[in-house]
């Protein structure tokens, strides 16, 4: 009996130690730091490992990604130069319908890499610090950082001497394949709708007739249409190739993130759009179309070369907004990438001649040149000026500026393409448009693909996630209202709210709640409510998953809406703290910390407060401020309506019997 009762204490005991435990995110996570040394390049090395079904954020994350990305900071100094790019393996890539968010994370053992170019000859200590936040499948700790310094040997200068060791090549090289592989089937498929556009389809039969009349027999003449293609390759692979040396491998994939660089793009793609619609022609000088085609006229291959030239410079006012359409989005991926998409969109644009010239037959059955080659260059104008709001966006996304918000981005598009749909049926016309007599079986069917497809964006103004333009439009919470215009994702009743004041910000499900404890605390008193504290984070994925499929069922969203005061302390919050509140703290034993930030205040306050640092953690407050007795929920033990209404209910009941 005795050992029965003892068994049962140590039992016991454990589970409140095991509760009461805060969790250190440097024991889940261990990073180790070293380096490889090239002359003036080094290699800053960061092994991490990560405790079985524990996982840290890629590094490199979508600009609209709300996860918190794993980062590898170097101070800044003048005796070295850093890199933007941290190299990485390819993420586990995982969509979460719950939430509707794409996440990207490590787990196990990697490394990442960062390169350093030294600019002196003496020995330098190089300081940084790392920073990230690890959860598993229940909860997530707070974000984590801490300083690091290498010491390293200077350079001789010799630029030569610099090189990319073989390993860090081959990470480079497996984290762009897959976006260099999406590039080229874009850039090949946009080489075929180029050939539809009323300046290049009417070339096709002109030339290879050409090459099969003039030639001296079946074979030459294709030999010389082939080499026509190839000349059309050869001549936008250089573009491509000219726009990688100029800027750098990867200098545009580090601006694809500038606002200035992306607001560029937006003017660049509404002047390609407009001009597709027929204001105005972007053309190149007569000066240099004449001198290539008197350059065709030497006959021979290089005859050959300078007619494909030609066909370049003529068709650029409709190949221009596209090839440079192609350009923006190769480029910001870095590396090879507008090589790779020029590459494609020429070898689409040179497969109709060597065929035709080898299969001569199948220009009968070529459809004749009219006013649907217009239609399809005003199409793909519209198809420009939806994109070019999409960069618009990203410039918005980086300042957190909230000028174009997700509603105000769908109505546009909504706009945009209603208006296609309406020129599509021949409602409207544009300049450069023949009289419609009757639709064709192809615009009718664009045109119902277009409606359909404004009807599927609408449902997004009130909150529908719209997955099948996931990455376009800004996150939803990147909105006016967390579920769109008007509405809570809850629904049902829901009385009025007495939460009012300049201290309130719209939070989950449109909840009024306080981000200032103190702020919160006074109101919640004033009113004779219990204040809810709500520890999160903007990146916590199971706090997402509490407040997108908990929070607003019927039960659960009238309690948080009419019966407490909502207090959201995010422990994540980048915010600089006042400097007289940056403070030297025990964060865990034995560590030190000075809390810099509002998140590292939060923090701090959750783990001496209650002993614990998990996300999303919740406690409810009596009418002086005092812990009631329901104790805590969180996702692990709440993660459903029905748990966690009650653990509401009796934290209600408590507050009324205390009053």
């Amino acid at each position: 009996m005795f050992k029965k009762i003892n068994l049962s204490l140590f039992f016991v005991l454990s589970l409140l130690i095991s509760f009461g435990q805060i969790e250190d995110p440097s024991e889940k996570v261990i990073w180790e730091i070293s380096y490889e040394q090239v002359d003036c390049e080094v290699t800053l090395i960061a092994k991490i490992t990560m405790d079985d079904h524990w996982h840290i954020s890629a590094a490199n994350l979508p600009l609209d990604c709300f996860s918190i990305p794993t980062s590898i900071n170097i101070n800044d100094n003048p005796d070295y130069d850093v890199e933007d790019s941290i190299y990485e393996p390819d993420p586990v890539h995982l969509y979460d319908s719950l939430i509707d968010e794409h996440l990207y994370w490590h787990s196990g053992t990697i490394e990442m890499r960062k390169k350093i170019i030294l600019k002196n000859k003496d020995d330098i200590t190089i300081k940084g610090y790392y920073s990230f936040q690890t959860c598993d499948d229940t909860h997530c700790l707070p974000p984590y950082d801490e300083d690091f310094e290498i010491s390293v040997k200077g350079c001789s200068g010799d630029e030569s001497a610099v090189a990319l060791t073989e390993k860090n090549d081959s990470q480079e090289k497996k984290s762009t394949n897959k976006s260099l592989i999406v590039i080229f089937f874009l850039s090949f498929i946009s080489g075929f709708a180029a050939l539809l556009t009323p300046c290049v389809f009417p070339m096709i039969p002109m030339t290879v007739s050409f090459f099969t009349k003039q030639s001296q027999n079946k074979s030459a003449g294709i030999r010389n249409a082939i080499f026509y293609g190839l000349s059309i390759i050869i001549i936008y692979v250089f573009l491509g190739t000219l726009v990688t040396a100029i800027f750098g491998s990867d200098a545009l994939n580090a601006l694809s993130t500038n606002v200035w660089f992306n607001i560029f793009f937006f003017v660049l793609l509404v002047v390609f759009a407009i001009s597709f619609m027929g204001a105005f022609e972007i053309t190149l000088p007569n000066s240099w179309i004449n001198k290539a085609d008197s350059a065709s006229d030497k006959g021979g291959l290089i005859g050959i070369f300078f007619m494909a030239f030609t066909l370049a410079l003529v068709s650029f006012s409709c190949t221009g907004p596209i090839v440079g359409t192609l350009l923006v989005e190769a480029a910001t991926i870095g590396g090879i990438g507008p090589f790779v998409g020029m590459f494609g969109f020429s070898l689409a644009l040179a497969l109709p001649f060597g065929l035709f010239a080898a299969f001569p037959g199948w220009l009968n059955s070529l459809p004749k040149s009219g006013g649907w080659l217009n239609t399809v260059k005003v199409f793909l104008g519209f198809l420009e000026l939806a994109l070019a709001f999409k960069f618009l966006s990203n410039a918005d996304l980086v300042v957190q500026g909230h000028y174009l918000e997700r509603e105000l981005f769908l109505a546009i598009w909504i706009g945009v393409f209603a208006v296609l749909a309406l020129y599509l049926f021949g409602f409207i016309s544009l300049p450069h448009d023949s009289p419609i007599e009757r639709l064709s079986v192809g615009r009718t069917i664009l045109g119902i693909s277009t409606v359909i497809f404004v009807i599927y964006l609408i449902p997004g103004l009130w909150g529908a996630p719209l997955k099948l333009i996931s990455g376009f439009p800004p996150p939803m919470a990147y909105s006016e209202s967390p579920y769109g215009v008007g509405s809570s994702k809850g629904g049902g009743s829901v009385a009025n709210s007495d939460h009012h004041g300049t201290d309130t910000h719209i939070g989950p499900q449109g909840l009024p709640v306080f981000h200032d404890l103190d702020k919160g605390l006074a109101f919640a008193k004033q009113n004779n409510k219990p204040a809810f504290l709500d520890f999160t984070g903007h990146a916590c994925v199971n706090c997402r998953k509490m407040e997108e499929n908990v929070w607003g069922e019927p039960g659960v969203i009238e309690m948080l809406t009419n019966d407490v005061v909502v207090i959201s302390l995010y422990v994540d919050d980048k915010r600089e703290l006042p400097k007289n509140e940056q403070i030297e703290v025990e964060v865990y034993e034995g560590k030190m910390k000075k809390l810099k930030t509002i998140g590292n205040k939060w923090s701090h306050y959750q783990a001496t407060t209650y002993k614990a640092n998990t996300q999303p953690y919740y406690r409810m407050l009596g009418p002086n401020g005092e812990d009631l007795e329901n104790g805590s929920a969180d996702y692990e033990h709440h993660g459903n309506a029905e748990d966690f209404s009650s653990w509401l209910s009796e934290g209600l009941a408590l507050y009324n019997k205390a009053k």
